[in-house]
């Protein structure tokens, strides 16, 4: 472990990066006043973002009818499914949105087993951005080699875990048994305090977002279906998009300098609390592809071991599965069971395979032994960084999914 002295120089570097600025601070807004309009406006994204996954599902019924399943006979491939939640993924730079469009096709109609693939495939995705933040360093040998390995180890714990619960997934369907499990307590009029809180909270928000999601809904209401459904689901993922991005710059604005303290406090001090830190900061940042990006620079410039940002990444895992949760409470009555099923899925799928790989020794260290051995014949021949990163996030998903389709 680097001495303190050895890390004070690459932190104070990192601590010192332009100070992020509102954009409400640029229109004139300062002090107690700025922080009040930075919340509120964070509220108000929340707010669209859920009002945007309401229109989804209802743009995917009328998109669809009761025809989902058999429009999507060509994704009940698991590794198709997969394929196409690491596209998406990799091409909106954003795990949220694919989870949160893939929770409001479901409350839709999308087949569970068509939906849990793509969330899987949504965990790989997400790796990408801290790969390519590395590959800033790679005018600097040695840098790069502890850098890449910070980003990548993130890639091979989703992809062990990927290859150890997508089987058990197909033979089992155990995670969808765990999440159906788990949501009928939270729904079930039998579930006592908790189902009561959920169940309240879910009937307040539809009822606030609902005039939102009717007022889009009537501006498409004059084109015919299902181009209707199609049309709202292009307006409501555009929605996502831009909210998610906005959400999470207005929080680095706000939490950043809160999120660093929680890093540089937790680093070192064991597993468990790397974990926990990168599950709080990522909630707290709203985006683990921010979250890991912030580590990576320092784990290049020697701040910290590989040792010591591997389980942070696996924090960030579980901490990036709020933004499906909240978008469940877009959904009321049976639709929201569905879609808390979808949301729990990927809880459920990043919280076993903590507990399985990182709690198992044997298994523990495949990933940072795994990201050493690519980062060191990445620092050697720069082709095998551009070889790993084209071939897992874009070449080997377009080949399955076109291959599929058209054979």
């Amino acid at each position: 472990m680097p001495s303190v002295e050895a890390r004070r120089p690459a932190v104070q570097a990192a601590e010192e990066t332009p100070r992020l600025i509102s954009p409400f601070e640029r229109l004139g807004f300062s002090g107690r006043a700025l922080d009040v309009i930075n919340w509120l406006a964070v509220v108000a994204a929340v707010y669209v973002l859920i009002t945007a996954v309401n229109v989804i599902g209802s743009g995917f019924k009328a998109a669809t009818g009761d025809q989902a399943e058999t429009l999507f006979a060509f994704a009940t491939n698991p590794l198709i499914g997969l394929m196409i939640g690491v596209a998406a993924t990799a091409l909106t730079q954003s795990s949220s949105t694919t989870t949160s469009v893939t929770v409001g096709l479901v409350a839709g109609g999308l087949p569970l087993q068509v939906a849990i693939p793509i969330i899987l495939g949504a965990n790989i995705g997400t790796t990408l951005t801290n790969t390519l933040v590395s590959l800033g360093m790679v005018r600097d040998k040695e840098q790069f080699r502890r850098g890449f390995a910070a980003a990548t180890v993130h890639d091979f714990f989703n992809l062990i875990a990927v290859l150890i619960f997508l089987p058990l997934e197909m033979a089992f369907g155990l995670l969808e048994r765990i999440a159906t499990f788990f949501a009928g307590h939270a729904s079930d009029s039998d579930g006592g305090l908790f189902a009561a809180v959920f169940g309240g909270i879910g009937d307040v928000v539809k009822a606030a977002t609902t005039p939102l999601a009717d007022g889009i809904q009537y501006t498409v209401s004059w084109i015919p279906d299902p181009v209707r459904g199609i049309v709202m689901i292009v307006v409501a993922v555009a929605l996502i998009l831009m909210v998610i991005n906005f959400i999470g710059r207005m929080l680095k604005v706000l939490m950043v300098g809160k999120a660093k303290a929680v890093f540089h406090a937790a680093m070192g001090r064991g597993p468990i609390t790397g974990i926990g830190s990168g599950a709080l900061m990522t909630v707290m940042v709203q985006s683990s592809s921010t979250s890991t990006a912030l580590m990576v620079p320092l784990a290049g410039s020697g701040a910290f071991t590989l040792r010591q940002v591997y389980p942070f990444t696996i924090g960030a895992n579980i901490g990036t599965t709020v933004t499906a949760l909240i978008s469940a409470f877009a959904f009321t009555g049976v639709e929201a069971h569905y879609a808390l099923i979808a949301a729990l899925v990927h809880l459920s799928f990043n919280v076993l395979a903590t507990l399985v790989i990182f709690g198992l020794p044997f298994l523990r260290e495949l990933p940072p032994r795994g990201a050493t051995w690519l980062a060191n014949l990445a620092a050697e021949k720069k082709i095998y960084a551009a070889v790993w990163v084209l071939g897992v996030f874009v070449a080997l998903p377009l080949v399955l999914i076109f291959g599929t389709v058209i054979f």
